[in-house]
């Protein structure tokens, strides 16, 4: 295991912004009633108690993308709304299409060379990287600056995609666990060009493959997920280590924001956003509790869309931003820690700095 934490982000030859974001969410809101339905009333107090273990205490709400909805639907719809903001001709013209989907609706390849086609796009990179969980959107926009801040590439279109909520929670017997109530499905879609108007300052990620284990397929009856069989798969952290999972990611996230801050020279106060992924209440509350950040310095998505994974930065980005929450010249760090803590990373982004001068 190497952590990148001690090698420091090299700088582009190039400046590389962070341009525009836009999203999709599928469906209608879900009440948390609907899972309540369909478990034992006994076993817990209501929505607000519902799976009370401090993990899994449930959203308001989530969005569920319908069983025929497929990661390339869901990426081409959050494509078009972000060709609204930029334009199709400025979109129809990335060099690079990079994509990372939570659950692959084919086994052996990605959807990104589909959607490429379906927007019109003849990229010359065309990258499904299934790594990177949670932070993937980091992991993405790390891909995109090294390509467009060597001047391998121009622009970069990035697609998040968080699907396994209406595909696999709403199973007959995976709904009644505790887990099911906290995904969210949606899609973030992101510009990334050589500019200097919104440029990436830095990213600081941190791999511990010792952790890859812990969490995984679960299926009752100990099958392969590919072997025929009847139990119904989800997604499952290893017995016994949850306790060490929750330290872990409640350590993460701090570690690379403020191993990031330390490398470009700022303090924490100097954050004027933090936006992270949104895995559930405690740890929101731990990763501002620790980097002692203010509440309203937080963007939280969680109990509008509940866990949405590696597309919760992206999408709660844009919410933010709709909603007039950030204001041009801030100071963004997006972070967060991926599946239970083989990966981590941090992105800083000063958003519409006003310089907008090509560098390509």
């Amino acid at each position: 295991m190497r952590d990148a934490g001690p090698y420091p982000d090299v700088r582009p030859l190039h400046d590389v912004s962070l341009l525009e974001v836009a999203s999709y969410l599928p469906g209608e809101p879900v009440g948390t009633e609907y899972f309540l339905a369909h478990r034992d009333q006994d076993a817990d107090g209501g929505p607000e108690g519902f799976g009370a273990e401090t993990m899994f205490k449930a959203p308001r709400f989530r969005h569920q993308a319908a069983r025929d909805e497929t990661p390339a639907d869901m990426m081409e719809r959050a494509a078009n709304a972000l060709a609204e903001r930029v334009g199709r001709d400025t979109l129809r013209g990335v060099d690079v299409v990079l994509t990372n989907t939570l659950l692959p609706e084919v086994p052996f390849t990605g959807p990104g060379a589909e959607v490429a086609h379906r927007l019109g796009i003849r990229a010359d990179w065309v990258i499904d990287a299934h790594n990177g969980g949670c932070a993937s959107f980091v992991h993405l926009l790390r891909l995109a600056r090294a390509l467009v801040g060597t001047g391998q590439a121009r622009s970069a279109l990035l697609l998040n995609v968080q699907n396994c909520a209406g595909p696999v929670m709403t199973q007959s017997e995976v709904r009644k666990l505790p887990e099911a109530v906290i995904p969210g499905d949606g899609c973030g879609a992101a510009l990334v060009a050589a500019s200097a108007e919104s440029p990436v300052l830095g990213i600081r990620v941190a791999n511990h493959g010792e952790y890859t284990r812990d969490c995984g397929l679960t299926l009752s009856d100990g099958r392969k997920y590919w072997e025929p069989g009847t139990s119904q798969m989800h997604v499952g952290f290893t017995p016994g280590r949850v306790k060490d999972i929750v330290e872990r990611g409640n350590r993460l996230v701090p570690d690379v924001v403020s191993g990031l801050c330390g490398e470009l020279g700022l303090g924490i106060d100097d954050l004027d956003l933090l936006i992270t992924n949104q895995p559930n209440r405690m740890f929101l509350e731990q990763w501002r509790t620790r980097l002692s950040l203010d509440p309203a310095r937080h963007l939280d998505t969680f109990d509008r869309f509940g866990n949405l994974f590696g597309a919760a930065v992206p999408i709660t980005l844009d919410h933010g931003l709709r909603e007039g929450r950030i204001p041009d010249g801030s100071l963004l760090m997006l972070a967060g820690f991926a599946h239970a803590g083989d990966f981590a990373g941090a992105a800083a982004v000063r958003w519409r700095s006003g310089d907008g001068a090509g560098t390509g």
